[in-house]
């Protein structure tokens, strides 16, 4: 099956991210494909790299995800930028873990139809 996944919840205020997460890591074990992860909302702080270290840090657990998998990890630029992670001509400031990329909508609904299920995890 493939899925497109939706994160709108910041790591910091909600379980969500983390439900999103480990959903992820089932889905991949038992064989599923995640075609894109689409940060949107206060979801985009999940990119922010972190200053905890072990496994409290989610963006650092992302990254791995990301690499190990070869996942798309996907912000929405405009979400990224009223947030401060991007500049107003959606450029890194910096701020992002490695694996994350800006994009934007179109990415997420390109996605959306040539996936068999779309999850989105919110707060």
């Amino acid at each position: 099956m493939k899925f497109v996944i939706q994160i709108d919840a910041s790591p910091h205020e909600a379980q969500a991210a983390n439900t999103a997460y480990q959903f992820i890591k089932a889905a991949l074990a038992n064989g599923h494909h995640i075609l894109l992860v689409f940060f949107y909302y206060d979801g985009v702080c999940n990119a922010q790299v972190s200053s905890f270290a072990g496994k409290d840090d989610l963006s650092g657990r992302w990254s791995a995800l990301a690499r190990e998998h070869g996942l798309d990890l996907v912000l929405c630029v405009s979400a990224a930028q009223r947030r401060g992670l991007v500049s107003a001509e959606g450029k890194d400031q910096g701020l992002l873990a490695p694996g994350f990329r800006i994009g934007g909508l179109g990415q997420w609904v390109d996605a959306c139809l040539k996936a068999d299920r779309i999850l989105t995890f919110t707060s």
